[in-house]
């Protein structure tokens, strides 16, 4: 942290300089409003819009340069509201918090100078596209002319001339955009992963001095007290001051541990799920089927074994209407030829035959 224990000595101190004074110096380094910021009206049109940009970029990092400020300013009155209260373990409390409270204003301050470093980079593009403005303007005058030229003097000697001061155009104009594609690519890239970065250290920065506040803050008895009774000791003294001693270390041995390489192929293998999931996830559909396959496999064997029943059932049922049938065609036979014989007895003679209705059928049809 580069500080002392305690916000009052370095502000009664009279020419030490502290990391209190860190920011101040910060501040001292940007420059204030001058003529150049009036280039936004004058600005090509293919860099207008990241000129914009640059300049909303000026404003965040103003803001943040402000939180800062205002965060130092705060932990002094912090820290002065504390010391006039005459209750030592709020006093001392006060002012280790207000230490706390100060290094996170640092912490802002350096956010917003990294924000401006990233703006930096950002410039070089506009830069770029600045210088290939006038390639690219020129390439497409000359092709206006060219135009113009054809439908008013198609024959003109001129044309060979404006073609060939064509062809040199758009070469130049083709190298001035590969080199713009390119620097666009790598300094977009280079601004906003050190943006990022940056935010990350911002924020694992105030984890830490958050949770040193929060130990700084359980040292102090809120017990409540009876009127008239003494108040509460203050014996933590010592542990606050080792606190700030361990705030300082985290803050110092604290290292980058993040990449957006590391990011990338930490989702890309997050979002893979692993060989034995893949066949897990493979044999879900099969095993979902199966029921509904062997229920379906159940009922196809249920109606052929039906279907075999009624084949094995037919011709013995056939064959049985045939047994039946044989004797009954024999006795209609029997009673036929007895009926025929009836009747030849019975043709010889005068009389009327006698007998059912078969019999008489049969005399009939052999008289």
């Amino acid at each position: 942290m580069n500080r002392a224990l305690s916000i009052r000595s370095n502000n009664r101190s009279s020419g030490n300089g502290t990391s209190t004074n860190s920011s101040s110096h910060h501040h001292s380094s940007r420059r204030g409003f001058n003529l150049s910021s009036l280039r936004g009206t004058i600005q090509p049109e293919m860099s207008k819009k990241l000129y914009r940009l640059i300049k909303s970029e000026n404003n965040l990092i103003s803001a943040h340069e402000t939180a800062a400020k205002e965060r130092l300013s705060i932990a002094q009155q912090l820290s002065e509201w504390g010391e006039q209260t005459s209750d030592e373990g709020i006093s001392d409390i006060s002012d280790k918090v207000g230490v706390i409270l100060s290094e996170l204003g640092e912490q802002e301050d350096n956010y917003a100078h990294a924000l401006d470093d990233s703006r930096g980079t950002l410039k070089a593009i506009r830069n770029t596209e600045k210088s290939v403005q006038p390639s690219r303007d020129g390439k497409n005058k000359i092709a206006d002319e060219i135009a113009k030229l054809k439908s008013k003097e198609p024959e003109s000697t001129r044309l060979v001339v404006l073609e060939q001061e064509l062809v040199r155009a758009e070469a130049e104009n083709l190298v001035a955009e590969a080199q713009l594609s390119n620097i666009t690519r790598q300094k977009l890239k280079e601004a906003y992963t050190a943006e990022f970065l940056a935010t990350i250290e911002r924020a694992e920065k105030q984890v830490i001095l958050a949770r040193h506040g929060l130990r700084l803050l359980n040292l102090l008895d809120d017990t409540p007290i009876v009127p008239g009774d003494a108040g509460i000791p203050y014996t933590q003294g010592h542990q606050a001051r080792q606190i700030l001693n361990d705030a300082e270390d985290d803050l110092r041995d604290w290292r980058p541990t993040t990449t957006a390489q590391d990011e990338d192929a930490k989702y890309v293998t997050s979002n893979s799920p692993p060989p034995q999931c893949q066949q897990q996830y493979a044999q879900q559909p099969l095993q979902a089927s199966q029921p509904r396959a062997e229920g379906q496999h159940l009922q196809e064997a249920q109606q052929q074994q039906v279907a075999q029943q009624v084949t094995q059932q037919q011709p013995r049922a056939e064959g049985q209407h045939l047994q039946q049938a044989v004797p009954q065609q024999l006795n209609e036979k029997e009673e036929y030829g007895a009926s025929l014989t009836g009747t030849e007895t019975n043709t010889t003679g005068t009389g009327s035959v006698a007998g059912g209705a078969q019999e008489r059928q049969v005399q009939t049809t052999i008289v």
